[in-house]
């Protein structure tokens, strides 16, 4: 069985050229000839059956055959949100993960604890548009700033939304057994991954104070990009469809 080659292409559907990273893919890696089909996913929910009709050195045009709409996998949305670690490598394997598994958003938190506070996004979202098209996910997750943690409390978010943190003086619930458990407005999920050192006791309290629920993640002390892959895989599990 021929094997099927996607390709990210955000206007698919009004569009009939390949972006030029996708098209240097699609000409020098996979060596694609007119008349080739190949799949376009658009990133929104829908992928496209297409033909290529030109292929030169630097450019692979297409023509659709047919849309085919996708359906969620999992009900809701899934929010990560996180410190990252000094080593940048590690947040890559993160979400790349992460992305595998069913994260829908990613954040980045500057905290009081923080190893790095600048990141790059665009480098991220290379990850998450390559882990996108490898796993077939329908929709690209969305890559947001990194920012202080005080302001990402301050949006509002719809759903459960929690805060991991490892502090035994301070109240904490299993997060799967909290997801578990009915929301009553909206089936969304926010969970937020502190740095290696943790959250500061103030900023749990902080959290818990703007409606975050603090919970755990087992027994076991988790490195940073180990708790963002358990938390969406946990997450995952308890939306599916």
């Amino acid at each position: 069985m021929k094997e099927e080659r996607f390709f990210y292409v955000p206007d698919a559907g009004s569009a009939d050229e390949l972006p030029a990273s996708e098209a240097v893919h699609a000409l020098r890696v996979l060596r694609l000839h007119e008349g080739d089909e190949m799949f376009l996913m658009d990133g929104k929910g829908a992928f496209y059956r297409a033909e290529v009709t030109l292929a030169t050195s630097k450019c692979c045009r297409y023509a659709i055959s047919e849309v085919l709409p996708q359906q969620p996998l999992w009900r809701g949305k899934i929010h990560l949100a996180v410190a990252p670690t000094k080593m940048m490598e590690r947040m890559e394997w993160m979400v790349e993960k992460a992305v595998e598994i069913g994260a829908d958003e990613f954040s980045f938190l500057n905290c009081a604890f923080s190893e790095r506070h600048e990141l790059r996004i665009d480098r991220i979202e290379k990850i998450v548009v390559a882990a996108m098209k490898q796993s077939r996910k329908p929709w690209k997750p969305v890559v947001n700033p990194m920012m202080r943690f005080g302001a990402f409390l301050d949006a509002d978010r719809p759903g459960r939304k929690c805060i991991a943190h490892c502090y035994d003086e301070l109240e904490r619930e299993d997060f799967f057994n909290k997801i578990m458990q009915p929301s009553t407005d909206s089936p969304d999920i926010t969970i937020l991954i502190g740095p290696e050192g943790d959250f500061s006791v103030d900023e749990v309290r902080e959290a818990m104070f703007k409606g975050y629920e603090p919970v755990s993640l087992g027994n076991s002390r988790l490195r940073t990009e180990t708790a963002g892959v358990v938390a969406v895989t946990e997450a995952r599990i308890a939306r599916r469809s």
